[in-house]
């Protein structure tokens, strides 16, 4: 299977998926009420709040235990400053404003960039019993009457709206005759050009203030230093309290594959993770027509989803994954940001992303109930030559018609600089999750994650690596230093290829040197010695290789190497063990959680809702286990407040009695 150039995957945005970009799709043709204004009470203080922001979280959420990170950005809303939260996803963000908007009287809006996410998230609150509502172009007039009501009475504690909404200053002098008291920026990496998901839109929020107290709260899943500092610039943050969560997510399980045969490879994950949720990406449409065709032809409960797909379509697909009427969705980058499914046990990329953030955000789809799933990246060299055609191609033409150059060249740079990131990922012989760590400006303790295909001893070593690495390295300082992995290899091959003739390369010693090798593990073991710090990437559409100070003591025949078979390179991968979320589950118990899912999804279908809205499956497993008898019982499984008891409470200890 060939993969062929990728499209710009800003192509993949549905028009009904970025909330509603005009004044007449916002508010139609009828002007706002004249509000009623809501007095807001006088700040409280931290001592005062800490114990209201706990018991709120025990009676809406049941979550027992604040984690830090959690009550640091908590204290910092409560005491009125602005604040940057960079969480992983899972690592429960939005709790960071949602539980300080109850404590307080007045307002919190969040500003938030799709409909679907906006709709997710307002219903899973309504669930917990949470007043909430958002605004968008897709609710009726009724509703939206309904939603004005609730608040001119000051009986909303969050409003959900998009940043082209947010930014019309009559809609923001209303909403603070209302008594206004904070904002919330989700999805914050927005902002940034430096970021994956870049919206011009949301630049336009640092104006919103003009010198009122009005703190804002900007958090994000994925955000490098670079990121963090634009964000705090454009959103104009007032000496923001940086609060930075742990990056790593140890429930993971990272592999990287090379990629012989996408279909078949992918349907062995789909067979590890039978009847589970998973989300298979890709670069271009027509890999995910194949895919998915392979994909269901094999008997897998498969769905597509790609910008070539009318809106009706792909609205189909997105419900139907989360109704869990189907399992896995092959789809481009266009699909999941709005998608809050907290089930999905498996992410596979068919191929290699553009950069670290984008599969960081991607992979963190995977496993937001905390339980154990599994990212996979099936990998080849021609993906980065794909990705670096394509970004050259989009500059020139962004250029041609009239774009700022210095501006365009510089975004350039940087999209090159972050495909080398990714592909030194996808060839490193090291940590995984140390790996991705680090990218982020942290650090992983431990020698072994235990949750990747380096840890857990998946990858062959390379026999004699410290004689292999001295021969590569040696080869790129003969060539001058002025060539890619490519060149160097094929150098090393023995390849008479014109461009070999042209710069008489074959005339080297080396030429020929290492045929016993391929080219693809030649380049894989290259980027590994570039990721150990043997070797530098220079970046750019064609990536140049030089030597630091190691690759010279190397040379010297100092120090030692370890090499690894991996992406590209010969390789026989051991088979990855299953890793099950209800592995501590007996015969019996896997039985009573089963039906307990049965039971979830039937009541979602009766409310029209998501079953991860119902409760997920870490609360399921709980379920399964404790075997709670009553509703002081049922209270102490984690995800079961107040209402969750009240309502569903009953259904759930009848159905465990009569297990």
């Amino acid at each position: 299977m060939t993969l062929e150039v990728p499209h710009d995957p800003r192509d993949d945005y549905e028009p009904g998926g970025l909330v509603e970009p005009t004044a007449e799709e916002i508010w139609g043709s009828e002007p706002l009420s004249e509000p009623v204004s809501v007095p807001v009470a006088h700040s409280l203080t931290w001592e005062e709040a800490e114990p209201k922001l706990h018991e709120v979280a025990r009676q809406y959420w049941g979550i027992e235990t604040l984690r830090p990170h959690q009550l640091e950005a908590m204290q910092a809303a409560i005491e009125g400053r602005d604040a940057l939260v960079v969480m992983p996803t899972g690592g429960g963000k939005s709790l960071c404003y949602q539980a300080p908007a109850l404590v307080r009287r007045g307002l919190t809006v969040v500003v938030s960039p799709l409909i679907s996410l906006m709709k997710d998230q307002v219903d899973g609150l309504r669930q917990n019993g949470v007043p909430a509502a958002y605004l968008a172009s897709t609710i009726d007039e009724r509703e939206r009457d309904q939603i004005e009501n609730a608040l001119r009475s000051g009986e909303l504690k969050l409003l959900y709206v998009s940043p082209e909404r947010m930014v019309r200053q009559s809609f923001l002098d209303w909403l603070l005759r209302l008594g206004l008291e904070a904002i919330a920026v989700d999805e914050a990496h927005c902002i940034s050009h430096w970021g994956h998901d870049f919206r011009p839109e949301y630049r336009l929020l640092g104006e919103l203030r003009q010198g009122r107290h009005l703190p804002i709260q900007a958090l994000t899943a994925t955000a490098t230093e670079r990121v963090r500092e634009d964000i705090t610039t454009q959103l104009d943050l007032a000496d923001p309290a940086l609060i930075v969560g742990d990056f790593d997510r140890p429930n993971l399980t990272y592999r990287v594959v090379p990629r012989t045969d996408a279909l078949e490879q992918v349907a062995e994950v789909c067979e590890r993770h039978k009847g589970e949720g998973g989300i298979v990406y890709c670069l271009s449409r027509r890999l995910v027509e194949e895919l998915h065709e392979g994909l269901k032809s094999k008997g897998v409960r498969s769905a597509r989803y790609h910008a070539g797909l009318s809106a009706d379509e792909r609205r189909i697909t997105s419900e139907d994954f989360k109704a869990e009427r189907v399992d896995v969705v092959v789809a481009t980058v266009a699909f999941g940001m709005g998608i809050d499914r907290p089930d999905v046990r498996f992410v596979a990329h068919a191929s290699m992303p553009k950069g670290v953030e984008q599969y960081v955000q991607e992979t963190g789809r995977a496993g937001r109930d905390g339980l154990p799933s599994e990212c996979v990246l099936f990998a080849k060299t021609s993906d980065r030559q794909s990705w670096g055609r394509l970004i050259e191609r989009s500059t020139q033409e962004a250029i041609s018609e009239g774009g700022d150059e210095a501006t365009l060249l510089d975004e350039e740079r940087g999209a090159m600089v972050r495909l080398e990131e990714i592909a030194s990922y996808a060839s490193a012989a090291g940590c995984r999750h140390r790996h991705l760590a680090e990218h982020f400006g942290q650090t992983l303790e431990g020698e072994s994650c235990g949750a990747c295909d380096v840890c857990l001893g998946e990858l062959e070593s390379v026999s004699d690596s410290t004689s292999l690495a001295r021969a590569l390295v040696s080869a790129v300082l003969a060539t001058g230093e002025r060539f890619g992995a490519g060149h160097v290899s094929e150098v090393l091959r023995g390849s008479n290829a014109a461009r070999i003739h042209k710069y008489k390369h074959n005339e080297l010693p080396c030429h020929g040197s290492l045929k016993e090798h391929t080219t693809s593990a030649m380049r894989a073991w290259l980027e590994q010695l570039a990721s150990q710090g043997y070797l530098r990437v220079e970046p750019g559409p064609y990536p140049t290789l030089s030597l630091c100070s190691k690759g010279h003591s190397l040379l010297r025949g100092e120090g030692t190497v370890a090499l690894v078979k991996t992406a590209g390179a010969e390789r026989k991968a051991k088979a990855p063990r299953r890793s099950s979320a209800t592995a501590t589950l007996s015969g019996e118990g896997q039985a009573l959680f089963e039906q307990l899912r049965t039971l979830r999804r039937d009541l979602a279908a009766e409310r029209k809702i998501p079953p991860y809205l119902i409760c997920n499956d870490r609360t399921l497993i709980a379920l399964a286990i404790e075997r709670p008898r009553d509703r002081a019982e049922l209270l102490a499984i984690p995800g079961i407040g107040e209402k969750k008891a009240s309502d569903l409470g009953p259904l759930f200890l009848r159905a465990i009695a009569g297990s």
